[in-house]
């Protein structure tokens, strides 16, 4: 039988009713023989509830403190969940980030892992129990608390499995699996039942959140089967694993968009050597994610430089761009938060012409006027005004017949509940 790690999220453990549902699920799984690992997220807004009272009393809260605040809504989700297995009649434990072993690096609020230490999570899996540990948090190697950042709960089941071998990683969320687009914005997206890492890497790096990128990023690196499914239906979801042969390759695998990043530009910067090094290092200091980075032809000696970040490193962001324009004489940095990107994926892409000039086309077609543009193998990525993103998406899903189930179907393997 196999090893398991399944994950829920804040929604599926968002009430007594619902945890009760995640625990007969659980031991529905125990009960057909398999060792099972439970990976659980703070119920419902709490995390978001944490960081409003938080600002009410600080508005600039100290990023370590932030850590041990916020650590505290997956203990209490762990707790009532093998409360709740218990009272199924089965054996649980629950244990919170930092008991498991996961160490991180001091990257408080937005930390990365740098080690599972799983020998309790083993031992107690050897005694026959069902496992329960906190999600999105961690413990640097000196003691202190972090946590992953939003979806770090993906990224703590990844490392579980990888930590303990297990056979497969389900990830249960509020949706049924990756789809062409979100459903929200393309009534006629389709689910897609199988999709390689690099693909479904440059998914989530564009925007589309059903599965957190770093989760995707350590899976990938430690070959990790991912089954992305609905905490809702016994129905499979979508298998996330090494492409090989048996999966047909499409030419587009989906269309993603973000509106959560926002456009920082240096206007004037001196055109010389290490000035894009100065700039970004400013950055990394500030503990700024850098996304997209565009920089203009040079023109009498000076130059543009914009790139994207989170909205949620603005304020450092901000403060960072300050100490740049002083340090390198530049004229100015501006900031615009009503962006979006629009993504096109697809790892067929790369061994066929013209999905840019018709990716393009579609986009002045439906009147979406283009900011920046930016591409990778089997992506491109361009920055358009937000309020224009929804009809940006419906154009490219619908130019590339991304509702055609000839376009993208991939083989699916016989694996029953991602086995």
């Amino acid at each position: 039988m196999a090893v398991i790690v399944q994950k829920y999220g804040g929604t599926s453990v968002g009430t007594p009713e619902r945890i009760r549902a995640v625990a007969q699920r659980i031991v529905a799984a125990k009960e057909e023989g398999h060792s099972l690992v439970a990976v659980v997220s703070a119920m419902g807004d709490v995390t978001d509830e944490l960081v409003e009272l938080a600002v009410q009393i600080n508005p600039e809260p100290p990023e370590r403190e932030m850590d041990m605040l916020l650590a505290t809504g997956e203990q209490v989700s762990i707790a009532l969940l093998a409360m709740a297995i218990h009272a199924l009649g089965h054996e649980a434990i629950s244990f919170t980030g930092p008991q498991v072993g996961i160490v991180t690096d001091h990257g408080h609020t937005k930390a990365r892992i740098l080690e599972v230490r799983a020998d309790r999570v083993r031992d107690a899996i050897a005694e026959g129990r069902i496992v329960i540990v906190a999600g999105f948090q961690g413990m640097t190697a000196d003691g202190h608390i972090t946590t992953l950042g939003r979806g770090g709960s993906d990224t703590t089941a990844v490392a579980v499995a990888a930590g303990i071998g297990a056979d497969v990683c389900e990830i249960y969320t509020d949706v049924d699996g990756v789809y062409t687009a979100d459903p929200r914005v393309v009534p006629d997206a389709r689910k897609i039942d199988v999709i390689g890492y690099e693909a479904m890497l440059e998914l989530a790096a564009a925007g589309a959140a059903v599965l957190n990128l770093r989760s995707v990023e350590f899976a990938r690196n430690h070959g990790v089967v991912i089954h992305c499914r609905s905490s809702f239906t016994e129905a499979p979801g979508t298998i996330v694993k090494e492409a090989d042969e048996s999966m047909e390759q499409a030419i587009i695998s989906g269309v993603a968009h973000d509106t959560s990043e926002a456009k920082i530009t240096i206007r004037d910067v001196p055109d010389r050597p290490g000035v894009a090094a100065t700039v970004f290092t400013r950055m990394a200091e500030a503990n700024v994610n850098v996304d997209m980075i565009i920089q203009n032809v040079s023109e009498a000696g000076m130059t543009d430089i914009s790139f994207t970040t989170p909205k949620a490193d603005l304020v450092r962001a901000r403060k960072a761009a300050e100490v740049v324009v002083c340090e390198l004489g530049a004229r100015e940095w501006l900031v615009d938060e009503s962006i979006a990107k629009v993504s096109l994926i697809g790892a067929g892409m790369k061994t066929h012409p013209g999905v840019a000039a018709q990716m393009f086309r579609a986009l002045s077609q439906a009147g979406v006027n283009i900011d920046l543009i930016s591409t990778s193998t089997i992506r491109i990525t361009c920055v358009v005004a937000a309020q224009e993103a929804e009809a940006a998406v419906r154009a490219l899903h619908s130019s590339f017949g991304l509702d055609d189930a000839e376009v993208t179907t991939e083989v699916v393997p016989a694996c029953g509940d991602g086995e």
